[in-house]
């Protein structure tokens, strides 16, 4: 007497998506061999997040800052543009990676762009004002 039928489970759409988190693990996992950091690394939750700090060249008490409502958002989105910059990327990349991260992991890991060194190391590096010895240990000897 009952015309119901139960719901059907959609696992076509569980597959595909399961599909697009594979291709973005293998992405970043190959990212991490690229900038010279153990693959495996990509994996493990807390520990990605210290080595990709690594990567960008920020001090792992950056860590912090995600665990801050509102300000995780604009921390994730500075430490994926300088990831983008570490490999020799610009601003519009960073965006590809925020919106598209199943298309623009892969092209950043497959692709022929290699790891040129932390990003926010070269504003460390040059001094903005002209002094060659400002924040640099003088010689007493």
């Amino acid at each position: 007497m009952s015309n119901y039928t139960t719901p059907q489970f959609p696992t076509g759409i569980i597959i595909v998506y399961f599909i697009v988190i594979a291709i973005v693990i293998v992405a970043q996992w190959k990212l991490f061999i690229k900038a010279g950091k153990p693959g495996w690394a990509s994996i493990i939750p807390i520990y990605n997040l210290i080595v990709l700090l690594e990567i960008v060249g920020k001090p792992t008490w950056w860590i912090l800052l995600y665990i801050i409502p509102c300000v995780n958002i604009v921390f994730l989105i500075w430490t994926l543009n300088l990831f983008s910059k570490s490999f020799g990327k610009s601003e519009g990349f960073t965006i590809g990676m925020i919106f598209l991260p199943f298309i623009f992991y892969p092209l950043l890991a497959f692709g022929d762009s290699v790891y040129v060194g932390p990003a926010a190391a070269e504003a460390n590096k040059a001094n903005r004002f002209g002094a060659d010895d400002y924040q640099q240990p003088t010689d007493l000897n």
